[in-house]
């Protein structure tokens, strides 16, 4: 069965373009042209992945992306952010709203659909993901029911999110380089900037609460879990 992906921009022809080339891959796609017409569209079709625009008539699309990320039958849905803004500011603001990826416009179709097919194999990879229950302090991770816990609460991840933290588990007590990462968690390393693992990591660590220090920056090289309890 063909995936499926929600198109979202006020501009028409650039959303034909866009399912033209998703077509071509062999996507299903479905299509909005505002922000609350998106709201509607992923919750009633539950598309795999979401082509989301920033500048939308009504709801901006980093307020569409929150209520998303929210929203517990929707929290799941990987989403792509596409905005004629490319700095760098807005790309954090993009990913600190609960994005997966952000391409700038203009951008070239054929890039956008790699990333697409990128992001949907880490979402794919993550929830192949199998292994033991990890556990340190407070934290528990079950990696085979996809489940994170702390102080005995479950905590509620993205795949993308998931995968970071038990990349960083299994290697606990050692430094990973923010390139290492992009490389094992984003899989595509020649596409995104060390910036946006920063980004992640600081969503991530926001979530754990209590178990956010398990987390360490190792200033100038990356990040290490602690061995440390």
């Amino acid at each position: 069965m063909p995936a499926r992906s929600l198109v979202v921009d006020d501009e028409r022809d650039l959303v034909r373009l866009v399912a033209y080339n998703l077509g071509r891959a062999g996507f299903d796609v479905i299509s909005a042209y505002d922000g609350a017409s998106a709201l509607r569209r992923a919750r009633e079709d539950r598309p795999d992945l979401i082509v989301l625009d920033v500048m939308l008539p009504d709801v901006s699309g980093l307020e569409v992306c929150r209520s998303l990320r929210d929203a517990e039958d929707t929290r799941g849905i990987p989403i792509i952010l596409l905005t004629a803004r490319g700095e760098e500011q807005d790309r954090i603001r993009g990913l600190e709203s609960g994005a997966d990826d952000y391409v700038p416009k203009p951008f070239s179709p054929r890039e956008l659909v790699l990333r697409i097919q990128a992001v949907l194999r880490r979402v794919k990879g993550a929830e192949q993901t199998t292994g033991p229950v990890l556990r340190h302090g407070v934290l528990t991770v079950d990696v085979d029911r996809h489940k994170v816990t702390v102080e005995g609460k479950e905590v509620e991840l993205t795949a993308l999110e998931f995968k970071l933290l038990v990349d960083l588990m299994e290697r606990r007590g050692r430094v990973q380089t923010r390139e290492a990462l992009l490389d094992r968690v984003w899989g595509y390393s020649s596409f995104v900037t060390t910036r946006t693992v920063d980004t992640h990591i600081k969503r991530l660590r926001e979530k754990l609460g209590p178990a956010a220090a398990y987390i360490e920056t190792v200033r100038g090289v990356g990040y290490r879990f602690s061995e440390s309890e």
